[in-house]
């Protein structure tokens, strides 16, 4: 499907502290951590539910009580009215969503820290991080002369180093805290939104011509069973692909397409959200909401165990 997130997995590590290395996926892929399902059923309010909480927080509020969901809502209803005037306006939501997307970016680099930082200066050299990543493939080069992973990890060490000199901003081969998450999560800063792109050229471009043709397009998304048919999403992608993705219909999508393509300029998915948010809870139809809008249609920003859409829960905090 067209719906994708990207992964970050850290899951090579060095032989010595970590064991044998396996192969990571680690592309930056194509829609934003707002990307709203298509086929989202809109009475689960699921997605509103991460979007407004982030993912491990809105699975915490599903194992609340109905008054425990809307006690934590309140006390984040008052945190996001910043001026205080008793309103909650479009833009102040937008930015309490952006701020809890970012918050998961911050969150999974302070969990990897330590495991990279080996000499604890608080920063974070490209021979640290080759040291912990490769180390083992380094040093054990005839275990994968046979396998398919040697090739795999002779390109993606030349392709982090590249990442990782974009991410040093200040080239001194050292990454602190702001550069090495741009480092793992390059979809969130600006300056390295080319490195999203030619890694994602780079992965479905399998014939090499520095273009992504229609059958590259599909193939990154569905794997063609011998003679069986393509069901019919894959042709609706195909229609996607000539009608959205190749702009200029010379039958391919060059850099600037796919670019357009996996960083759309003219849709911001927090002010997508926000909106929806207000629309949906808006009473009194003035655009902003109370906190009392906010409460009278609490299920839809937050969950809790009455309204099971919940998982399993997997960590606990205490509040947001």
């Amino acid at each position: 499907m067209d719906v994708r997130t990207y992964v970050c997995a850290l899951l090579l590590c060095s032989g010595a502290v970590f064991g044998k290395p396996t192969l990571r996926k680690d592309r930056v892929h194509h829609e934003p951590e707002l990307a709203r399902p298509a086929n989202e059923d809109n009475q689960s309010h699921q997605f509103d539910h991460e979007a407004f909480l982030g993912k491990e927080e809105a699975t915490t509020f599903d194992q609340l009580t109905p008054e425990e969901s809307k006690d934590r809502l309140g006390k984040i209803a008052d945190r996001i009215d910043g001026d205080g005037d008793g309103f909650i306006t479009i833009a102040e939501l937008k930015a309490w969503i952006k701020r809890v997307q970012k918050r998961y970016v911050y969150e999974n680099v302070a969990k990897v820290w330590t495991d990279y930082d080996l000499n604890k200066d608080n920063k974070i050299s490209w021979e640290e991080y080759k040291q912990a990543t490769y180390g083992y493939y380094l040093a054990n080069p005839g275990e994968f002369e046979d396998t398919t992973d040697q090739f795999s990890f002779r390109k993606m060490l030349p392709r982090d180093e590249r990442r990782f000199r974009t991410a040093d901003l200040d080239g001194d081969t050292a990454a602190d805290r702001e550069e090495f998450t741009s480092f793992l999560h390059p979809e969130e800063f600006d300056h390295m939104k080319d490195i999203v792109v030619l890694e994602t050229l780079e992965d479905i471009d399998k014939n090499g011509d520095g273009h992504v043709d229609e059958d590259e397009y599909i193939a990154d998304m569905f794997a063609h069973e011998e003679g069986g048919p393509e069901p019919d999403w894959v042709r609706t992608e195909r229609d996607q692909f000539s009608d959205f993705r190749d702009l200029n219909k010379d039958g391919r999508m060059d850099v600037e397409e796919i670019r357009h393509w996996i960083l759309p300029q003219d849709y911001d998915h927090a002010q997508a959200e926000a909106r929806h948010l207000v629309y949906e809870s808006d009473q009194d139809k003035d655009q902003m909401l109370t906190r009392e809008e906010i409460l009278q249609n609490w299920n839809m920003f937050v969950g809790s165990q009455a309204t099971n859409y919940g998982e399993d829960l997997t960590k606990n905090h205490d509040e947001l």
